[in-house]
């Protein structure tokens, strides 16, 4: 673009704005960092150094100007995309750039920064950023790095364009056609699975398993799908075997390695599940997620302990890890909804406030699921969860109607039940206690005559 008009370069930064928690733990990065004086001090003086006219993209505008962002990701001559944050709108604007450009797009982050996705393999600048201000030496020291590796890095070729995009080897097409057929048998397959329930659905597991499973050369999505439905039905010493079945490619995924973590959990090795869960997130960065599976190893541990230091110290960890999920991301209401009970439970100054303010957080996020219709198998279960952590017994009464018109697994009821039942035993009004309990007696004979 620059070239054919004899004007400046161009340089679109796409980056987070304002002031940002990062989630680092203590030790590891500061706990927020404020974007605009990075930009301001440090990442648009290296643009300039390096000859470019730097663009920001304005936050305000938003939505409103998304022609024009796309215009720039596009036409831009170098686009250089921060990753320090877990950002969807700067991973989606790469994913743009990479399909636009077959150069020019630069990847820089902090050095304590852990992404989430497949981008964490690809190469970038990492640069130091020590405190949540960027001083006028921490500024130095990040334009010198950035004047050093950007120079390198901006001719290199984007991974779509590594493939041969946008002539691909067309003799690939009758493999990928191959490989697609045999995913819409199995996805065929696993859905007949799903529809089937108690020992039926347990015969039809075996069956796939048998088909599929196995160290034979499995597809990574037929692989994560069978996992999928080992887990949620047969016991939890299976899904071992199954996932150390697994070829080392797959079983390195670290969304297989969350699920194993979890079956050592659930067959009583909390300890070992809760370190290759903190190894987990060095190695591939933090998530809500992982968050959650710590506090809930954590949990488990506050509820076999024996000793009152010893259950005091569990729960504070469950508690801290599930807060910890729960502002990674609030949308994700699997950490949050862990947390009521287990406030109530320690009652320090403050925490029955607490547990109120995020069972009202849990609601919301749980009914913007069902609205934006990304709810999943486990919303409805945390809804019914909320109206007893909430002591709302006209709520768990109105959805206990549907609850006994389904069967038990379309509530999560095995796993649901135990947790309804202390939640019961929190709620001070006698009346109420006793309507709650009056539910999950239901409930709970619902469960065992399926």
């Amino acid at each position: 673009m620059a070239e054919e008009n004899n004007a400046q370069p161009v340089c679109f930064m796409v980056m987070p704005f304002g002031i940002k928690p990062t989630g680092a733990k203590d030790g590891e990065g500061p706990a927020e960092v404020d974007f605009d004086l990075l930009w301001e001090k440090a990442l648009a003086p290296a643009i300039r150094a390096l000859n470019y006219e730097a663009v920001r993209a304005d936050e305000d505008l938003g939505a409103l100007i998304i022609n024009d962002m796309l215009e720039r990701l596009t036409l831009a001559d170098l686009v250089i995309a921060d990753l320090t944050l877990s950002n969807a709108n700067v991973y989606y604007e790469i994913g743009i750039r990479h399909g636009a450009k077959e150069t020019g797009c630069v990847l820089i982050s902090a050095n304590w920064s852990k992404q989430l996705f497949d981008v964490a393999q690809m190469r970038q600048i990492r640069y130091p950023l020590p405190q949540a201000k960027v001083t006028d030496k921490d500024a130095r020291t990040i334009i010198d790095t950035l004047l050093e590796a950007i120079p390198q890095l901006k001719m290199a070729q984007t991974p779509l364009y590594m493939l041969g995009f946008p002539k691909l080897d067309v003799s690939r097409s009758t493999v990928f056609r191959s490989l697609v057929s045999r995913l819409s048998q199995f996805q065929a397959q696993a859905s007949a699975v799903r529809a089937a329930f108690g020992e039926d659905k347990t015969a039809h597991v075996e069956q796939l398993l048998a088909k599929y499973g196995g160290a034979r050369p499995i597809l990574p999505a037929v692989a994560i799908e069978l996992l999928y439905l080992v887990r949620d039905t047969l016991p939890f010493e299976r899904t071992l075997q199954y996932i150390d079945s697994l070829p080392d490619e797959i079983r390195q995924l670290p969304l297989v390695k969350e699920q194993r973590a979890l079956a050592q959990s659930k067959v009583g090795d909390h300890l070992a599940a809760i370190g290759e869960l903190e190894s987990l997130i060095k190695l591939s960065g933090d998530s809500s997620e992982r968050q959650g599976l710590l506090g809930g190893r954590y949990k488990r541990l506050y509820a076999q302990a024996q000793d009152k230091g010893s259950r005091r110290r569990y729960l504070d960890k469950a508690i801290e890890h599930y807060e910890r999920g729960m502002l990674l991301d609030l949308n994700d209401y699997y950490p949050a909804s862990n947390l009521p009970s287990l406030l109530r439970a320690r009652g320090d100054p403050g925490d029955l406030d607490r547990a109120r303010a995020v069972n009202e957080l849990v609601v919301i996020a749980c009914e913007a699921a069902l609205l934006r219709k990304s709810a999943n198998e486990w919303t409805r279960p945390t809804l019914l969860g909320a109206a007893f952590d909430a002591g709302d017994a006209s709520k768990a009464e109105q959805l206990s109607v549907q609850v006994l018109r389904e069967p038990p697994d379309t509530w999560k009821l095995g796993s649901m039940i135990d947790t309804l039942e202390r939640s019961t035993t929190q709620v001070a009004d006698p009346a109420v206690r006793a309507r709650l309990e009056a539910v999950c007696r239901r409930l709970r004979h619902h469960l065992e005559e399926r």
